[in-house]
């Protein structure tokens, strides 16, 4: 057996075990977990949401004024 076959047979056996190594690390996926909140509480809390008056839009002078006052030179 010459020096460069036993070169090889290293060479191809540390590029397996790395190969093998690399692949069986990976993470495994989280699953997502199901709620444990049953019919009635998600249509409860649905029917809550659905109640709530919609949000009355901001004035645009309120919107600038709360801004930095470096930023409302930039506008």
């Amino acid at each position: 057996m010459s020096v460069a076959d036993f070169v090889k047979g290293v060479v191809a056996d540390v590029l397996q075990d790395m190969l093998r190594k690399s692949s069986a690390s990976k993470r495994a996926k989280r699953r997502k977990r199901t709620s444990s909140l049953t019919v009635a509480e998600r249509l409860r809390r649905l029917e809550r949401e659905a109640k709530k008056p919609a949000k009355r839009q901001t004035s645009k002078r309120k919107t600038v004024n709360a801004r930095s006052k470096a930023k409302q030179r930039s506008y």
